[in-house]
C-alpha cells in the first residue's frame, strides 16, 4: 500500500512542478509520476546537503507538509535542470 501512495503522491506532486515550470503540455502522466518520484529522492539529497543532516528526520517515511515541500522543491530543480539540458536554457 506505501508503494500506491508514493506513486499518487509522485504524480501530484510532478504533476504540479510541470504545471509551475510550464512544461505541463509536453508531459503526461507516466513522466509526471517519474518527475515527482526522482525529483523527491533529489529533494532529499539537497535537503540534507543544505540543512546538515536534516534528512535524518525525515527518515520516518511520514507525509507531512515539509517532506511535501522537499519532493515539490526537488521535482522544480529536476524540471530545471531537464529544460537547461534540452534546451540551452531557463524557461
Amino acid at each position: 500500500m506505501d508503494w500506491i501512495i508514493a506513486l499518487v503522491i509522485g504524480g501530484i506532486i510532478g504533476w504540479l512542478a510541470s504545471i509551475v515550470m510550464n512544461r505541463d503540455a509536453s508531459m503526461g502522466i507516466f513522466w509526471n509520476v517519474i518527475v515527482g518520484c526522482v525529483g523527491s529522492i533529489l529533494g532529499r539529497f539537497l535537503y540534507g546537503l543544505i540543512m546538515d543532516g536534516a534528512s535524518a528526520r525525515m527518515r520516518d517515511n511520514q507525509v507531512n507538509i515539509e517532506t511535501l515541500l522537499v519532493a515539490f522543491g526537488g521535482a522544480v530543480v529536476l524540471l530545471l535542470i531537464m529544460n537547461l539540458i534540452q534546451r540551452g536554457r531557463v524557461r
